[in-house]
């Protein structure tokens, strides 16, 4: 049976339609809204790409602020943004809005197993149930044919997703992700309360730790990363961390320091088109 989709909005772009959905996510125990970007033609057979964004951001700043569509729209691929959390719920979890880091638009993108944020469980709900989602209620596209990119804490979450999954995307890029969270602080009050005391634990949703241990990254790694931005300098994003863990598998790293850019989405979006280009290489390719 196929999810009951409510649609909230639709606005014509580039010829295509930035769309917005909310759907009751099994996964997460609450509503959820999601936005697609849907380019003009084919009218079949259309790869998905999914952008996972940051820290406070919900669907809509992406499709709003990034002006991806462009790209999109002229290589022909959909464009699916979730939420980053858990938050139209009624849930009411003690402490999920008291800090922008952790909570609320803070999923980090894994499976918590502290009882109290059980459903704080993004990683399932990006592999599992919005594949679905989609394929139960977009005919057009070819959820077969996806790839993955995000932006801070999305860029961790699409880097460790597509290291997990590497059957499921075919290419993977990221905008100045928290590369090795187990060692910023970012990640270490995400993954202490999200997923307990157990560093082994944490090293399931590491970037820098699962690169280590996958030998089955086939395409190159496209990461653009600010040299302006104050969170490298605070030691959140550590991507050279990364780098380095790349270098010792034999792993393709392409990492673009760009000079005087920052952490906003005005450094997101003059380099969007590079990694739409990027991936559609890869989607386009099977």
């Amino acid at each position: 049976m196929a999810a009951a989709l409510e649609q909230l909005s639709s606005s014509k772009m580039f010829d295509g339609f930035n769309l917005r959905f909310r759907h009751q996510s099994a996964t997460l125990g609450c509503a959820m809204t999601f936005s697609i970007y849907m380019p003009p033609s084919p009218a079949s057979n259309i790869p998905v790409l999914y952008w996972l964004s940051g820290l406070t951001c919900n669907d809509e700043n992406f499709i709003m602020k990034s002006g991806a569509q462009r790209a999109a729209a002229a290589h022909g691929i959909a464009l699916v943004v979730p939420d980053t959390s858990p938050r139209m719920s009624g849930l009411n979890i003690e402490g999920e809005s008291d800090s922008y880091d952790f909570g609320v638009g803070a999923g980090f993108y894994l499976n918590a197993t502290n009882e109290k944020w059980k459903y704080w469980r993004m990683y399932d709900y990006v592999v599992k149930e919005l594949p679905k989602v989609l394929s139960d209620n977009f005919e057009q596209l070819n959820t077969s044919q996806a790839s993955i990119f995000g932006h801070s804490m999305g860029g961790h979450g699409a880097l460790t997703i597509y290291l997990k999954n590497t059957d499921k995307y075919k290419s993977v890029s990221a905008f100045a992700p928290i590369a090795n969270p187990i060692n910023c602080p970012w990640g270490q009050k995400a993954f202490s309360n999200y997923l307990g005391p157990t560093k082994s634990d944490w090293e399931e949703y590491d970037a820098t730790c699962l690169i280590k241990k996958n030998s089955n990254v086939s395409t190159p790694i496209l990461i653009d990363q600010g040299d302006a931005d104050k969170f490298l300098a605070e030691q959140q994003l550590l991507p050279h961390n990364f780098e380095e863990a790349c270098k010792a598998v034999g792993a393709t790293l392409i990492l673009r320091m760009q000079p005087g850019y920052d952490h906003s989405y005005y450094f997101v979006a003059t380099f969007v088109d590079d990694h739409i280009a990027h991936h559609a290489q890869f989607l386009k390719s099977a």
